[in-house]
């Protein structure tokens, strides 16, 4: 214990040392290539790694707290960094299942990994008892290193508040905790697997065969390490193959989409980070949702008036999308619901068409844009809406890159079979 301690130590002073040396290389850098601060700062975050890229996908994701600039560089943060020697991935295995003979848990283990990102790698095995599995290996150090960065993080925020007391975001104190939480469970595999758990118990709640998620083998998972079951599939992005499985492509995204549109009423929380490489349709035609390590959270009301909100932008009723707003976001403030309005018609009479579900269609960067504007409108009338609403927003960009790939000339915000907000046979709810 008193080694793990001392190393732990040693681990966190080294850290410091190499986030002083990287911030040093930035600040030449600024000085001689004069680049812009929001590209400076989301190239120092992937040189800092996985805290700092965790950080830099925070701001993207949330457009109420952070400049535009910002938020519109960091959406390209990406999270890939290359993969450790099998060898680490034995010593976490050793020491996470410590006592147990790993032969006796696994027949075979891939060495080279299917993935690598800044928190964890995953391999491919097979367990002892047959089956398939992923197995999600934490890099060494990544706790030690994101309580060291949280800690500096922490203390740089208190000095900028107290070197500038009227900076422009007050509450830097409370994003950084918030930041804290988030990370904190998304390191906790343990979190993970809840997760899973949920989604695969809505899924037989509600009896749906059309998709499903990996088991995960909690006997062989840890906070470390989770072992799930192994899904083989294609992305949807990968047309020619999808349909070759699926006679109907459309119907494979219509399939993902109510699915998905279920779990925000019938979750705890819903998967916030369905890109191609999340969302797979497999060999039998089921759609298959991977990876749920970053999730959001929203009250089924919310989702209520988010929908309500939409439906009130295809009707143009701007008294009505104002009224949303404030159901979505949270004030502490009286509102004037009418001035609201008057803004709203003036940001959106500018962009939409003839059509108006044509918006819904839009190129996602034009889509990314609205969006940033509806949040500084609703900040001007005193409205900061929640982080996971931009996490929801998010998505919808994502289904809107699937629709460009599987649907490109059907309009399935209008098709019948979409079920944006579902009714749950309460029978199925009292039975389970």
């Amino acid at each position: 214990m008193k080694n793990n301690i001392f190393l732990d130590g040693l681990r966190s002073v080294k850290r410091v040392g190499e986030t002083a040396v990287i911030a040093a290389r930035a600040g030449i850098k600024y000085a001689t290539e004069k680049p812009s601060n929001a590209k400076l700062m989301r190239e120092t975050f992937e040189s800092l790694g996985s805290t700092y890229i965790k950080l830099g996908q925070f701001i993207a994701s949330t457009p109420s707290l952070f400049p535009r600039e910002f938020v519109e560089e960091f959406q390209g943060c990406l999270d890939q960094t290359p993969s450790l020697p099998f060898s680490y991935v034995q010593q976490v295995l050793a020491s996470e299942f410590e006592g147990r003979n790993l032969d006796e848990i696994f027949a075979s283990i891939e060495e080279k990994p299917l993935a690598s990102a800044s928190i964890a790698q995953v391999h491919a095995a097979r367990l002892v008892s047959g089956e398939d599995v992923v197995i999600k290996v934490q890099k060494p150090g990544v706790e030690t290193i994101l309580y060291t960065d949280l800690n500096v993080l922490h203390w740089a925020t208190k000095l900028l508040e107290k070197a500038v007391p009227k900076v422009k975001f007050a509450s830097l104190a409370d994003i950084v905790e918030e930041i804290k939480t988030r990370m904190v469970r998304e390191v906790d595999f343990i979190e993970e697997a809840k997760n899973l758990d949920d989604f695969v118990n809505y899924l037989n709640i509600t009896q749906n065969r059309a998709a499903t998620a990996p088991k995960v083998y909690h006997q062989y998972s840890t906070r470390r390490v989770l072992t799930m079951q192994r899904l083989y599939g294609v992305s949807l992005t990968d047309f020619d193959v999808v349909k070759k499985v699926a006679k109907d492509p459309s119907q494979v995204l219509i399939t993902a989409m109510n699915t998905w549109f279920g779990s925000l009423m019938m979750c705890e929380s819903f998967h916030a980070d369905l890109h191609a490489g999340n969302l797979m349709l497999l060999e039998d035609g089921r759609v298959g949702f991977i990876d749920f390590g970053i999730v959001g959270q929203l009250k089924p009301e919310v989702w209520t008036a988010c929908i309500a909100f939409m439906d009130a932008l295809q009707n143009t009723n701007y008294t009505l999308m104002a009224e949303n707003m404030l159901k979505m976001g949270m004030t502490a403030v009286e509102i004037d619901t009418k001035v609201l309005a008057a803004d709203l018609e003036r940001l959106f009479s500018g962009v939409i068409m003839a059509d108006p579900q044509e918006l819904l269609s839009s190129n996602p960067g034009d889509l990314n844009d609205i969006m940033m504007d509806m949040v500084a409108v609703g900040e001007r009338h005193g409205i900061r809406f929640p982080r996971d609403f931009a996490l929801l927003f998010k998505q919808m960009l994502y289904f809107d890159r699937f629709m460009r790939v599987l649907a490109p000339y059907t309009d399935i915000y209008a098709d019948q079979r979409l079920q944006m907000i579902q009714t749950i046979d309460p029978n199925l709810l009292l039975k389970n």
